[in-house]
């Protein structure tokens, strides 16, 4: 009987990926109502409405570990499942809200219920693919987020242009809720759950997932494994990352609707750069998934992304094309690196505590998601993001990539160092 294994890629991947997209979409949507004039309907500073896009990030990152925990418990299918029901309640509220403290609050628990969202996913697919798949699963996962700000940067210029942006955030909050009852009849938390998945594939595979090998034994310490070298230049690199990555993200759509004649035209030309990024996801992470070594398929896109947003900045004078080439090339390498980089978490860290590391590091993400967001939504009010911002995200970028890049040269040369050292005691006398 011919092996089921490959069916999870058609099964699993499809509803994983468009649950994150739906996570995705109540969160990115924020850059187009503050793009469409929520701040003068509110009758909020700039400086509010930057904080309201940043809130965000603040509830995301506050319980990112728990959450890891608490899907150990009670399993990532039943989770993810009433977390879509909120986070599509809360987000549907965006719209209806009209004073910004009940909106600052609003935003504020929008995080904490999406930061279910990655935990609960990531220890899905750790449960289902191996680690040579695991890249590749990976990057479908958080395909999602490229494709939502693809479809979503059309979607909601062309409902802003006709609804306004309040009805634009009810009408996209309610597909979460109702996909809630597809999720909890689609997914299974374990392949052993699974009844489309022969007995003898669900024990092959078990098997191959518990066989898999870490740098670091199994530990009841978690404390011990968070000052983890690794563990802590990981963070700092997602720190950094993230920084950049969601002041673009956010505020995207304002910058490009300072050159777009309307909303629908800013939807579109915001959705550009998304396909870079596809592309560029989907190419690295094929050939990390077939190299021994992952992190080299991490930093130089960082790096490379630093450099872009240098390039905006240079070409803020120059018009538009110029500087929109750029944006696209740092969008590119901005997402390029996602597979290999959550795909090395687990082959750094103990098995038994993999998806709480994995949460704690995302978690650090989310913190630099809160200061990108907000301290770039603030050069943009005050100084221009064409001036402050950019400089910003490129500085943020270049940090992600070049620190941990100089801590494993450095960790390489003091291993090698180490050795010769061993050589030499061990060899014979003369």
């Amino acid at each position: 009987m011919a092996s089921q294994l490959g069916h999870r890629w058609l099964r699993v991947l499809p509803v994983v990926f468009i649950t994150y997209s739906l996570a995705y979409l109540d969160r990115s949507n924020y850059g187009f109502g503050a793009a469409a004039g929520m701040a003068a309907t509110l009758n909020i500073s700039k400086d509010r409405a930057a904080l309201l896009g940043a809130l965000f990030f603040l509830g995301y990152f506050l319980f990112q570990v728990p959450c890891m925990v608490l899907a150990r418990r009670v399993g990532p299918r039943l989770l993810v499942a009433w977390a879509l029901i909120a986070w599509g309640v809360l987000a549907a509220m965006t719209g209806v809200i009209r004073h910004f403290w009940l909106l600052a609050i609003d935003r504020l628990l929008l995080g904490v219920t999406e930061s279910f969202i990655m935990p609960g996913m990531l220890l899905l697919l750790m449960q289902w693919f191996t680690r040579k798949e695991r890249s590749r699963a990976n990057s479908i996962l958080i395909l999602g987020n490229p494709v939502t700000v693809l479809w979503m940067s059309v979607a909601s210029g062309y409902l802003i242009r006709h609804f306004g942006w309040q009805k634009t955030f009810i009408l996209e909050g309610l597909p979460s809720i109702a996909w809630s009852i597809a999720w909890l009849y689609l997914i299974r938390d374990r392949p052993e759950q699974a009844a489309w998945l022969p007995p003898e594939d669900r024990a092959a595979l078990r098997e191959q997932l518990s066989s898999e090998p870490c740098q670091m034994p199994q530990t009841t310490r978690a404390m011990e494994a968070l000052r983890h070298p690794s563990v802590i230049l990981l963070c700092i690199q997602y720190f950094f990352w993230s920084f950049g990555m969601y002041g673009f993200v956010l505020w995207l759509p304002t910058i490009i609707r300072r050159a777009a004649s309307d909303m629908g035209t800013t939807g579109l030309l915001s959705a550009v750069p998304y396909f870079v990024a596809i592309g560029a996801m989907l190419v690295n992470s094929y050939f990390a998934d077939h190299s021994t070594v992952r992190h080299k398929f991490v930093w130089p896109f960082l790096c490379f992304a630093g450099v872009a947003f240098l390039g905006c900045f240079a070409t803020q004078a120059s018009g538009f094309k110029a500087n929109f080439l750029f944006l696209n090339l740092a969008c590119g390498a901005m997402y390029a690196p996602y597979g290999p980089f959550f795909a090395s978490i687990p082959e750094l860290v103990p098995a038994n505590i993999a998806g709480e590391i994995t949460a704690y590091i995302n978690s650090s993400g989310s913190l630099g998601g809160f200061f990108g967001t907000w301290l770039i939504g603030v050069a943009n009010a005050h100084v221009g993001i064409d001036r402050g911002g950019f400089l910003l995200m490129a500085a943020a970028l270049l940090l992600s990539g070049l620190i941990p890049k100089c801590a494993y040269a450095l960790s390489a040369a003091r291993t090698s160092q180490a050795y010769s050292e061993k050589q030499d005691a061990t060899a014979d006398p003369p």
